[in-house]
């Protein structure tokens, strides 16, 4: 099967995707960097973490890899305007990147194995271009958890999955990561974990109308109305549901995270 990206480049994907830092989703990381090191970033979207990583290590060199043209282009132009020189972006393929064996002290990724159908041949990828670190973070959908209880996001987390499953990937992801990590043939593994939750009146406004808009007009509604899982009325009640949970004031939303580094 070929990968197919579930959430498409609809403006309320972006919406989520430019909201990412390291500050927010590579925490776990930035430890860990030093100037002067390389960095690979695989599934790199936008480009928010991956300049980031870039003023991290500087004057070390960054390259951001991701397999739309589109978000590659939006990528070099927030470079450009933060002023960013030590950092370019390109398109390419996770399974088969244009790097020699080893040529990157670290190779990043952030929402990307949950996506794809061969998460381990991926990793294996990662692994052969690293002469140092993997460092990985991916959610897992099914142990989100949220207040109130309502039933339009339960049935959002239903289709979600069902949708994300007909296309070969896997929204559970963060329980896999250390098993995927080990059968890529990774000896030294260390797992953590993380969360990212939204409760302020402005988190809940944000995140809320975000997957209101994305439950009717992105990839999300595309693929699951081509799947079956649901219809245009099934869609209406998710969207509704997601803006009925951001004004209430006792909402709010946890989404976990595993997060690996790996050697050798």
């Amino acid at each position: 099967m070929a990968d197919t990206y579930a959430h498409g480049h609809h403006e309320s994907v972006l919406r989520s995707h430019e909201w990412r830092t390291i500050e927010n989703s590579a925490a776990y990381l930035a430890g860990r960097l030093r100037p002067g090191m390389s960095v690979l970033d695989v599934g790199a979207g936008p480009g928010t973490i991956t300049v980031d990583l870039a003023e991290h290590v500087a004057p070390g060199r960054v390259v951001g890899v991701d397999a739309s043209a589109e978000v590659v282009a939006k990528a070099a132009a927030l470079a450009a305007d933060r002023g960013v020189a030590n950092v370019e972006f390109r398109t390419g393929d996770a399974y088969a990147l244009e790097a020699e064996d080893g040529e990157f002290d670290v190779v990043h990724t952030h929402q990307v194995l949950h996506h794809l159908t061969r998460p381990v041949d991926a990793l294996r990828e990662f692994r052969r271009v690293a002469s140092g670190l993997v460092a990985a973070r991916e959610v897992d959908y099914e142990g989100t958890f949220w207040y109130p209880r309502l039933p339009a996001l339960d049935e959002w987390l239903d289709v979600f999955c069902r949708m994300h499953r007909g296309l070969g990937g896997e929204p559970a992801a963060g329980r896999h990561m250390k098993a995927w990590a080990r059968r890529a043939g990774f000896a030294d593994i260390t797992v953590t974990a993380s969360q990212w939750v939204y409760e302020s009146a402005a988190d809940r406004a944000w995140w809320g109308g975000m997957w209101a808009d994305r439950a009717l007009h992105s990839d999300f509604a595309r693929h699951a109305l081509a799947q079956g899982v649901t219809d245009q009325a099934g869609l209406q009640r998710i969207s509704d549901g997601w803006r009925r949970w951001a004004d209430d004031e006792d909402g709010w939303l946890v989404m976990p995270h595993v997060e690996i580094l790996a050697r050798g």
